[in-house]
Order: C-alpha cells, then sequence, then structure tokens
C-alpha cells in the first residue's frame, strides 16, 4: 500500500496476529502501555485495526521490511475516535510501535514519514495529531524529529489508566497540514 525504501506499510490480516504478538508484546515493547498483556489483548488491537481499514480507509497499518517481509511493528493513522470526551476526540491520530530489534535505525521515522505523507493527500484533517506518555521519551522525541510540536492544551489523562497512574498521562504533539 505505502513503499519506502525500506518499507512497505500495509493492511493488517489476520494470519499477522501470532508474529505481532510476539514482536511487541514485551517488557521493554509495552513498558508504556502498562506491561505485558494477554493474547488477546493484542489480537484485539489488530482488529481493531482492520476495522478501521475497513471503515476509514486507514489505520495504523502492518510495518514490514520490502527485502524479506519481515514484520517490524505497526505505524499509521487512525480516523477512529476511541477516547470520547477527552481533547483528542477530532484528532486524526499517528501512532507507531516498532520491535527493539529496531529501535535507533530510523524504521519508525521512516514508516511516520510516509504515514504523515498518506495522509495529507488522502485525508482532509488540518492536523494530524500524536500522544504518548511523558516518559516514553522515544516516542516524544521521533514526534519533534517529524516536526510536530507539543500541545499542552490537548494533554489529558488517558481514560483506560486510573487518574493517578503516570502511564496514563499523556502528552499530546500535533503537526499542521502542510500549505501549498
Amino acid at each position: 500500500m505505502i513503499e519506502t525504501a525500506r518499507l512497505l506499510l500495509r493492511p493488517w490480516r489476520e494470519p499477522d496476529k501470532p508474529a505481532f504478538h510476539d514482536l511487541v508484546n514485551t517488557p521493554a515493547m509495552m513498558a508504556h502501555f502498562g506491561g505485558v498483556t494477554s493474547r488477546d489483548r493484542i489480537d484485539a488491537l489488530l482488529d481493531g485495526q482492520m476495522a478501521s481499514q475497513a471503515a476509514d480507509g486507514c489505520s495504523m497499518w502492518a510495518v514490514e521490511f520490502r527485502a524479506g517481509g519481515t514484520l517490524a511493528g505497526i505505524c499509521g493513522l487512525r480516523a477512529a475516535r476511541p477516547y470520547k470526551g477527552t481533547p483528542v476526540d477530532d484528532e486524526l491520530e499517528i501512532g507507531w510501535r516498532i520491535g527493539e530489534r529496531w529501535w535507533g535505525q530510523g524504521v519508525a521515522k521512516e514508516a511516520a514519514a510516509a504515514s504523515l505523507a498518506w495522509g495529507w493527500a488522502n485525508r482532509p484533517e488540518p492536523r494530524i495529531a500524536a500522544w504518548t506518555g511523558a516518559a516514553n521519551t522515544r516516542s516524544w522525541g521521533l514526534m519533534r524529529r517529524l516536526g510536530m510540536t507539543h500541545r499542552p492544551e490537548l494533554d489529558y489523562q488517558h481514560p483506560l489508566y486510573a487518574a493517578d497512574d503516570p502511564i496514563g498521562a499523556m502528552i499530546v504533539y500535533a503537526i499542521d497540514r502542510p500549505r501549498s
């Protein structure tokens, strides 16, 4: 669907679930998501992405290496509004989770930049936003490298976490549609 120099971003398929579970459900990968979780919860994440793709024409896609087809993670855009009542309720979200084996190799940036370009070409929203916990320095560091800026008026407490859980304290970055 989306090709870069090294990567292919494509919709998820049912057979991707075991490889994705093995890739992302590790202590390091899940440190900012509440820790290692059940297979059912990881499968539900992909079910949601497949539903988003069908409904909205986009999702946080499977990221695989063009050479060899190895699954590297997930990256893309989510138009669905799962966080009703939060400041990000109306935001087109970009997100990523790239396997720790490829951290520091530019894979997340390459996939995210391609996702942003796809969003500008195919979606009407005036900006694209991303959010993460304040402690997730790798994630918000990438947001900055992508040209996104912190939007403190959009920061919120994630509804899936207790009010006093620091993992749920989301900081929000956004980038406005480029002027043509």
